[in-house]
């Protein structure tokens, strides 16, 4: 499968059906896709049969819609009525009923109620020093672009991004479509207290994490939003919350993800988009993305996952930044997630796992990029904003009031995490506490340089 740059515009759907079955030998079909800064060309070998097969998948998880909303950034988005979304496909919610009664929300102590209403950190002060202060605010309330026009999906619907033939094709096959490939190199040194730091299939990270074996119902913190560059298309590079249980060197890994993500393989630009995962085995067989496979069931109507976010934070620049919150329901037992000021986006089922069916016992925040090593060198995708920790507020990313929930549903700010980088030539981080940003790091690079060939 080769990659080159190209500036021929893309084939639509209905002309790549047109061109397979125009024939009922195997045919070669040239897939052209383009983002913001990647123009690429795809040349595969794609027979009637598997293109069936694609067709017969995205027939199970696009659902057929009340309404399909158009987004300026291209995306299609189906208003699907919530009792016919994907989740209730999975085997585990054959009986399942969607959780109408509202979560117990984690409770806030005073000083966190304090903390946590976006005012500057003692970090972000000195940084704002002799500068504008209108160009470093921290801004918040990020939009997603499908809705910008005030069009949203009816009541009783969730929003639902259309899945399509090439977003499959750009996939290494279909059973990978919308999983991440996590492959452990048992050749490896790994540490066992921090269980998805992996080094093996180019998986490189910055993060902080807790201790291992604690008893965690939850976590939280605030991300600010960058659009890094993607070297080359089968490359990511995500910020995320990890919500973890199982056994960190086995195949039974529990972990629900939340975060920002820019993936050219899996959207087809370049953009920043709010995504999920889970998986109950450490990403062998189970879970995925976002709706691209049953589990993950929404209850928001407005907030469409995988859908781009914006504006983003710029260099020097003003500031955006998204708040998550992934907790166990103490009451029925499900994981949900909120975003922003407390707004519920939906759960991931307590049926779905193993060990997480009881509690976490670890969590993990930070960014993960793919390094594929393209012409044998270091990828140059870049991780946060592209800049390493010490550069600081403006220019670095940060994860800020970083909390955990505890088994009394209440939130309490972390202190004595760890970070870890596996090369801080490439991509590093900095921890950090004040009584305004409780805990909190800068974290990022630019991957390829000097000090990393």
């Amino acid at each position: 499968m080769g990659i080159v740059g190209t500036k021929r515009a893309g084939f639509s759907t209905a002309l790549l059906v047109a061109l397979v079955f125009s024939s009922i030998f195997v045919q070669r079909i040239t897939l052209v896709v383009s983002a913001d800064d990647l123009n690429y060309t795809k040349y595969r070998q794609v027979s009637s049969l598997r293109l069936q097969r694609i067709h017969k998948h995205l027939d199970k998880i696009n659902k057929p819609p009340v309404m399909t909303i158009h987004s300026p950034d291209g995306d299609i988005i189906d208003c699907v009525h919530k009792r016919k979304q994907p989740a209730l496909d999975h085997p585990l919610l054959k009986n399942h009923k969607i959780q109408k009664e509202r979560p117990e929300m984690p409770k806030m102590t005073e000083l966190l109620r304090e903390n946590e209403v976006g005012s500057s950190s003692g970090e972000e002060k000195r940084n704002r020093n002799n500068e504008d202060d209108d160009k470093v605010l921290v801004k918040g309330a990020l939009l997603q672009m499908w809705h910008t026009n005030g069009t949203r999906c009816p009541k009783g619907t969730v929003p639902i991004r259309r899945s399509t033939t090439n977003d499959v094709l750009r996939a290494k096959s279909l059973f990978d479509f919308g999983k991440k490939q996590h492959k452990i190199n048992s050749s490896l040194h790994r540490r066992k207290d921090a269980p998805d730091v992996v080094s093996g299939n180019g998986h490189e990270h910055a993060i902080a994490y807790t201790g291992a074996s604690q008893e965690v119902y939850g976590a939280k913190a605030t991300i600010n939003v960058w659009d890094p560059s993607i070297q080359v298309v089968n490359e990511f590079s995500l910020s995320q919350i990890w919500v973890l249980s199982g056994s960190f060197d086995g195949s039974d890994l529990n972990s629900i993800e939340a975060g920002w993500q820019v993936s050219p393989e899996l959207y087809g630009d370049s953009r920043p988009r709010l995504f999920t995962y889970w998986t109950t085995d450490s990403y062998q067989a189970t879970g995925c993305y976002n709706l691209l496979c049953a589990g993950f069931v929404q209850t928001n109507s407005r907030i469409a996952i995988g859908a781009a976010i914006s504006p983003v934070s710029s260099y020097s620049g003003s500031q955006y930044d998204i708040t998550i919150l992934i907790w166990k329901d103490p009451k029925l037992g499900n994981w949900w997630m909120g975003f922003g000021d407390n707004t519920l986006v939906g759960y991931w089922p307590a049926e779905l796992f193993t060990h997480l069916a009881d509690r976490a016992t670890m969590v993990e925040w930070g960014g993960e990029v793919v390094n594929s090593r393209p012409k044998g060198e270091h990828t140059s995708t870049q991780m946060g904003s592209g800049h390493f920790a010490e550069d600081g507020f403006g220019k670095a990313s940060y994860f800020r009031n970083l909390e955990v929930v505890d088994s009394d549903n209440s939130l309490s700010s972390v202190r004595g995490i760890s970070t870890l980088a596996e090369n801080t030539n490439c991509y590093n981080i900095k921890s950090f506490y004040n009584n305004e940003w409780g805990t909190y790091f800068y974290y990022g690079g630019p991957g390829n340089n000097p000090q990393c060939p």
